[in-house]
């Protein structure tokens, strides 16, 4: 990697109306976030930070510190504002984005894309067609800036990227198909109902063994569960 400062937020908070305080569900003996935050720490950067809300942190933090990670907490319905003040504080110029309803986010996707990041010089980065729940947004802090200042729109400024998409005559937007052997546009691994839950329960006893779980041993099970499935 270059000397670019790379940080990773982990955007997460307990209030979810289908399942709420999802985030601290347990898997295998884990949180949720604990296991996003364990896969997320295979990934090649400068700092790591949960981004919450004022609301979610009394919760969060123990686990975020136990991780060794920091905790940023701003506006709970202004997320790109939240990012782009707690990039401020740690002076990172490229975000990995993710979010606290993936624990199985790819840490081998999310390095290739910072890969495809530094060296396409894209102001949006990421890769399309992985399970829902894999990935990550691999953002330049310069373009959220400018997000920050100019988006008027209530949709923009909820979200933290749609700005810049949105705009792909003004910004370098790169999002390839992901890599044969890590595709399964079809399938969900992300956590946000009650029968996500329980999926994610089986997968877990079935394949966890301590160790992050990536794609290159999910994706096979996805294909195994649907072909049962028939």
């Amino acid at each position: 990697m270059s000397s670019v400062t790379t940080s990773i937020f982990l955007q997460v908070r307990l209030d979810s109306s289908r399942l709420p305080r999802k985030a601290l569900l347990k898997l295998s003996g884990l949180t949720s976030i604990e296991h996003a935050m364990r896969a997320l720490d295979a990934v090649q950067a400068d700092s790591r930070m949960l981004v919450t809300t004022r609301d979610s942190q009394a919760a969060l933090r123990p686990l975020a510190d136990k991780a060794g990670w920091g905790t940023f907490v701003g506006s709970k319905d202004d997320v790109l504002e939240r990012y782009v003040l707690a990039a401020r504080e740690t002076g990172a110029h490229r975000l990995v984005r993710a979010t606290g309803d993936n624990p199985l986010v790819s840490a081998i996707m999310a390095n290739a894309a910072l890969r495809l990041s530094e060296e396409s010089g894209a102001d949006f980065a990421g890769y399309r067609d992985m399970p829902l729940g894999a990935g990550v947004e691999i953002v330049k802090v310069s373009s959220l800036e400018e997000a920050y200042t100019e988006a008027a729109d209530l949709y923009e400024r909820e979200h933290v990227s749609p700005f810049l998409y949105r705009r792909p005559d003004r910004y370098r937007i790169v999002v390839p198909r992901a890599p044969d052997g890590f595709r399964a546009p079809d399938a969900r691994i992300t956590l946000d109902t009650p029968e996500d839950y329980e999926f994610l329960k089986n997968l877990f006893t079935e394949l966890y063994t301590g160790s992050p779980l990536d794609l290159d041993v999910v994706i096979p099970y996805l294909t195994r569960s649907t072909v049962n499935a028939l």
